[in-house]
């Protein structure tokens, strides 16, 4: 499958680069774009989704599954793997984004609100991509 094809079954679609763009989730009411698609030079699609919805929802909410993501391989393809898939300003993105859900959880907590399981969830979540985004950079 061709990215153009994924893209065309998106909405708010805006290009943040070669080969880069964001979008509104399928997978989720979204009001701005979290989404983020990136188009590999060997035709394979990333994405990813900053307010959290797994790969596999946001592909099933078009129509698409994983497999969808990746070309079709021609015979004797031995393509090179990419080191480092996302650049550093998407992993800042996602960064900022985790640290405003810490920031909203710390403020709730510092005014007595005590934070409902689902929000203790996400917290963890948050924890565990920062230490993600980390080890993202170390390479």
């Amino acid at each position: 499958m061709s990215v153009d094809k994924l893209l065309s079954l998106l909405h708010g679609v805006k290009p943040t680069g070669r080969g880069r763009w964001v979008s509104r989730c399928p997978a989720h009411e979204d009001s701005r774009p979290s989404l983020a698609i990136r188009e590999l030079d060997d035709g394979r699609v990333l994405l990813h989704d900053f307010a959290g919805c797994p790969t596999s929802d946001v592909l099933a909410a078009v129509g698409l599954t994983l497999e969808d993501l990746f070309p079709e391989r021609q015979e004797g393809y031995s393509g090179a793997k990419e080191r480092r898939p996302w650049s550093a300003i998407d992993v800042l993105r996602c960064v900022a984004f985790e640290a405003l859900v810490v920031s909203i959880a710390a403020n709730n907590v510092a005014q007595g609100v005590e934070l409902p399981e689902a929000d203790r969830k996400r917290l963890l979540l948050a924890a565990s991509r920062l230490q993600a985004a980390t080890e993202v950079c170390d390479g």
